[in-house]
């Protein structure tokens, strides 16, 4: 991308900008900015210059998220706001709940209408949850809507966005389309036929689908039912019998492989937290045989079995060239009764606080020693990891590939401004920023695509404050080459995915 485009368009508003002092503590500065102007976050002419003129008309590299291929693939057309806003999203479902709003107007079985009305009489409640940004930005974005939603507006927006829903260019591609959307990562079992992605893998789209492996069921022998009960899918899927831990390994390098030629070049894990025990072969045998059996595993058996199999991953990522990704952090389904009642993935999870550093290191380490370490991202969801996730994949930079070993942007909770702040300045300072790949959307809705612009702005913004301070140069095509490459040219040169519309 051309460093330095825009020139002086980015400039205009600067009137409105704040003066002096960088990010931090100017809120009565800003008393004449009007909620999302077209300068939102942007407090300095050099964040504006950096994001009117050049991360704004960025595409977007969407390496992770959780779209289902099949909607994409069929073009799915929503019919109203409740089909394509609220299904699946846990993070609306979480504030609905803390604001007093009943099962059966979130995930029960009320009417679309009284889903959105119960969510439009939440948004009041948002107010400083980064869900309050996100819901007007993609209003405005999506359907011209400039309205505050409230009880108030409820209808008038639903009526509105539902007509436009059932209109042209409304349709999944169509909103891919229209958000610069160049590629799609979705998120997929290796028992998946992939049959969507195959699909469109012949089709000539503006956006570029591709699948990712996502291997966490096939290490999940703490429940020993659930675990056997995946083995038998993956029997099918791969027409290989599993009788023993090598044959085991066999079926699933099957589906690795399978995966590979539907043009799969990632792979991604959720673990709680990295693990990395020590095990000989015997043992693993005899704990797998152990849990085909239906006997339950104690902790360190699960361990043991987790541990080799993230390192059985990691050979076959690394043979075939792979980028493999680690979301580390999570504490899925706390609220047991909840959970039983509504389902997993449903709202329920909370941050992890487990040992990262020894067994993080101790893993790479392995895969180094043997040159078998390949491109690496690691997401980690407790910000007090930051420096440690920073400076770790210091460790494995090896001049090889710039950017190797990445640390990946806010995840889930950290989503936000003040963890994508904390993630960008942690980074800045401990490695490079400008070897960044940048945002993912991590979302299942459509809808979800403005939140890489909420991340341009906060980008640009903490890079300006920088130039006010005097802590970087006032040379806009220096800065905007980097606010290019870590809007989209890092993603670009990084994963071995070529983007649609090419």
């Amino acid at each position: 991308a051309a460093a330095g485009r825009g020139g002086d368009r980015g400039m205009r508003g600067a009137g409105m900008g704040l003066r002096g002092g960088g990010w931090w503590g100017k809120v009565g500065a800003m008393a004449g900015a009007e909620f999302l102007s077209e300068d939102f976050l942007l407090d300095t002419p050099m964040a504006r210059a950096l994001y009117h003129g050049h991360a704004a008309a960025m595409p977007i590299y969407d390496y992770h998220c959780h779209l289902p291929p099949d909607e994409i693939a069929g073009d799915r057309a929503f019919e109203n706001l409740t089909q394509i806003w609220l299904e699946g999203d846990h993070y609306k479902w979480r504030a609905m709940r803390t604001a007093g709003v009943e099962e059966r107007l979130i995930t029960g079985d009320a009417s679309d209408e009284e889903k959105f009305a119960a969510w439009a009489a939440t948004v009041p409640a948002t107010l400083r949850n980064p869900l309050y940004h996100w819901t007007h930005l993609e209003l405005r974005r999506h359907f011209g809507v400039a309205d505050l939603l409230g009880p108030d507006t409820a209808e008038s927006v639903y009526a509105r966005c539902g007509e436009q829903l059932r209109g042209e260019g409304m349709s999944t591609r169509g909103i891919l389309e229209k958000m610069k959307v160049k590629v799609v990562c979705t998120t997929d079992d290796p028992v998946d036929d992939l049959r969507w992605h195959r699909q469109m893998a012949g089709e000539d789209m503006a956006t570029r689908v591709y699948p990712a492996f996502r291997p966490d069921a096939g290490m999940a022998v703490a429940d020993a039912g659930a675990f056997n009960a995946w083995v038998g899918r993956l029997e099918e899927a791969s027409g290989m019998g599993v009788t023993d831990f090598g044959s085991y390994l066999a079926a699933i390098r099957q589906r690795h492989d399978f995966f590979h030629e539907a043009g799969c070049r990632l792979s991604d894990h959720g673990v709680t937290t990295m693990v990395c025990d020590d095990y000989t072969g015997a043992e693993i045998e005899a704990i797998f045989g152990k849990v085909r059996s239906g006997q339950a595993l104690d902790g360190g058996e699960v361990r043991q079995f987790q541990s080799c199999m993230l390192y059985e991953f990691a050979l076959m990522d690394h043979e075939k060239g792979w980028v493999q990704q680690y979301h580390i952090g999570a504490l899925r389904s706390v609220n047991s009764r909840l959970v039983g009642a509504i389902g997993k993935d449903s709202g329920f999870d909370s941050i992890a606080d487990g040992e990262l550093a020894a067994p993080l290191g101790r893993f790479f380490d392995r895969l180094d020693a043997m040159e078998q370490l390949c491109k690496t991202i690691i997401y980690n969801l407790n910000p007090r990891d930051n420096a440690l996730v920073a400076t770790m994949i210091g460790n494995f930079q090896d001049g090889s590939v710039r950017g190797k070993m990445q640390f990946g942007s806010g995840w889930w909770f950290l989503d936000q401004k003040l963890g994508m702040i904390d993630q960008m300045n942690t980074l800045s300072n401990m490695g490079l920023l400008s070897c960044f790949v940048g945002m993912l959307t991590d979302s299942r809705s459509f809808l979800s695509y403005p939140r890489h612009e909420y991340f341009r702005r906060i980008l640009c913004a903490l890079i300006g404050s920088d130039v006010e301070n005097g802590e970087l140069p006032r040379d806009e095509g220096l800065l905007g080459q980097l606010v290019e490459d870590v809007c989209y040219g890092n993603a670009l040169a990084y994963f071995d995915m070529e983007p649609g519309g090419e």
